[in-house]
Parts: structure tokens; sequence; C-alpha cells
């Protein structure tokens, strides 16, 4: 209990240091907008994921993924600002979580030179523009813009670089036409190291790093904002591991996360931030989570003709699928029937 409350003592003196000075008032906004690309609305994990993604970029040796993301997630905090969009979105974090993503795809995707820098600071402002844009859209619909403004951005961005001599893609396959698995790349070898690296690797590839230590970093970054969102990550990516051996995904895919990240998101938003976390809510998100490795698979083969990544597409349109229905999961019908038993 004491520990508890010198935390939220200290919290709220941050807060209050805040909301008095501009300049940590911006660093506070920013750091959120890092922490709210998995829905935390908190400056401590916004911190964490961006220490996470320069862990992992560095052991990958592409430090540049992590500039990109710093840069863009200031970026994009600034055309907020500039902008001058509604404040308590702007404090939350709400314009700078679709550019941070920004900022670590196309480093990944594009060739490390000047004309890249020139394509995150695009990609960083032209994300809030796009978010403000979707967000419009969604409104009718009662969700969220979630990342799609990020996928948006993203895509046209990389989809553009193959029409111009000076932004050469280096990170994506080649266009290709579609083609069935083979039963041989289906095969892993799996020992519970392998098991709990895949695992984590599936929550680092959010921001498209592959490093197990960067996805234990994130894992502790989202515990430190909410127990149930660590929790509901490492859950959507284990559902989405074992779901993708019974059905013989990639092998190789799998270990990296690249079938679970969107997974993970998934998990974190029906499980712990739209719905209450309950048992029926559980069954729900479970199945909102092999219905995102699904779309993952269908997305993987639609856009390989077009020799750009999903990204996390997946994520959006199953989200969205299981959100409009707007069903009432925040209460088990057992305590349904037992509150009107009652009145």
């Amino acid at each position: 209990m004491a520990s508890t409350t010198v935390i939220s003592g200290t919290a709220a003196r941050w807060n209050d240091l805040a909301t008095r000075n501009q300049l940590v008032g911006f660093g506070d906004f920013t750091l959120r907008g890092a922490g709210q690309v998995m829905f935390q609305n908190n400056p401590v994990t916004g911190l964490l994921f961006l220490l996470g993604i320069t862990w992992g970029a560095f052991a990958e040796h592409l430090p540049q993924v992590a500039i990109g993301a710093w840069l863009a997630v200031i970026v994009s905090s600034l055309t907020a600002v500039v902008l001058r969009l509604d404040k308590v979105s702007m404090r939350s974090g709400l314009y700078g979580y679709n550019g941070v993503l920004v900022g670590c795809a196309v480093p990944t995707f594009l060739h490390n030179d000047a004309t890249m820098w020139v394509w995150v600071v695009i990609g960083s402002i032209a994300s809030v523009i796009v978010m403000l844009a979707v967000t419009n859209v969604v409104e009718a619909w009662g969700v969220s813009a979630l990342t799609f403004p990020f996928v948006l951005t993203s895509w046209f961005l990389l989809l553009s670089a193959y029409a111009f001599a000076n932004t050469p893609v280096t990170g994506i396959g080649p266009a290709a036409f579609a083609q069935q698995a083979s039963a041989t790349a289906a095969q892993a070898n799996w020992t519970i190291s392998a098991v709990l690296e895949a695992i984590f690797a599936g929550v680092s590839q959010v921001f498209l790093i592959n490093n197990a230590i960067t996805g234990i970093i994130f894992v502790i970054a989202l515990v430190a904002s909410s127990s149930w969102a660590g929790g509901f990550a490492l859950f959507g990516s284990a559902v989405a591991l074992v779901f993708t051996q019974l059905v013989g995904a990639n092998g190789s895919n799998v270990e990296a996360g690249l079938f679970a990240f969107s997974a993970v998101l998934t998990a974190i938003a029906l499980g712990s931030v739209f719905y209450e976390p309950s048992w029926p809510v559980l069954i729900y998100t479970t199945f909102g989570v092999i219905f995102t490795v699904i779309v993952q698979a269908a997305m993987d083969m639609l856009l390989v003709p077009l020799g750009i990544p999903t990204l996390t597409a997946p994520f959006v349109f199953a989200t969205w699928l299981f959100l409009l229905p707007k069903l009432d999961l925040t209460r088990s019908r057992r305590a349904t029937v037992t509150t009107q038993a009652a009145s």
C-alpha cells in the first residue's frame, strides 16, 4: 500500500509539472504517444517502449529504426502543436502513436539514406493529418481509428517508393504471386526457450522489432501501466503461436513473431481496453485473436503481389469487426441474471 501511495504521489507531481511547464508537458505527451501504440496513456510506458525499440534496433544492427522512432514521435507531437489540435487528445498522446510506428516502418523497409529520412518526416506529419481524417470517418461507426492511419500512411509511402529511383526498397520481398505454404516450411523445432522467444518476439514485432529482450521490456512497460494489458499481450502472442502451429504456418515466420504482433494488439484491445476483463470477454478475445491470425495470413497473400507488408492492418480490420457488433460483454450472464433477480 505504501509503495502504491508513493507511485501515485510521484505521478501526481509529474502531471502537475507537465501542466505548468511547457517543455516538460511536450515531453510528457510525446512519451504518451509512444505508449498509446498499445493503448497505454502513460509516459513511463512510452519511455520503456522507446528504450525497448532502441535496444532491439541496435541489437539487429538497424540503429536507423531507433532514431526513426524517436524522431517520428517528436515530429508528430510538434505537428499536433502547430496545428493547434484538441489539447485533451494531444496530452493523451493520441497524435503521436501512429507517427512512432511510421518512424519504425520506413527505416525498416527503405534504404538508409537522406531521402529515407525525408520520408520519415513527411510520414510523421502526414500520420497526424490522416489520423484526423480517419477519425472523422470511423466516428460515425462508433469505433476508434486504431493504427489505421499508420497503416494507410506507410502503405502510400512504401508503394510510392517503387516509383522513385532515389527511394530504394530494401526490407521487403519482391512482388510475387501468392503460393501455397509447403509442409517443409511449416516445420519447426520447438523447445521451451524457443517457445518463449517466439512469444516475446510476437510482442516486440508490434514495433517491427524481432528481439525477445525487447518483447520482455515491452511487457514490463505494459504492466507498469496495466497488468491486464501485459497479460493479454502475452496471451495474444501465445494463442497466435499455438493456432499457427495447428494450421501449419511458415515456421520461421512464426518464430519471428510475424503472425503474432497484430494478435497481440487485438488481445489488448478486446481483452482490456474496449471491454472489461471477464470470462465472456476472454472467450470473445480468444476468437478475436484467432480471427486476426487468419486475417493476417489472408492479407499476407493479398499484398505479396504489391510488394508491401500488412503492417498492423489485420489487427485494425479484425478489431473493428469484433467491436462493431457492439455486444454487451462487460458483465457475465450470471452477473446480469443475479442483478435482475435482486431488483
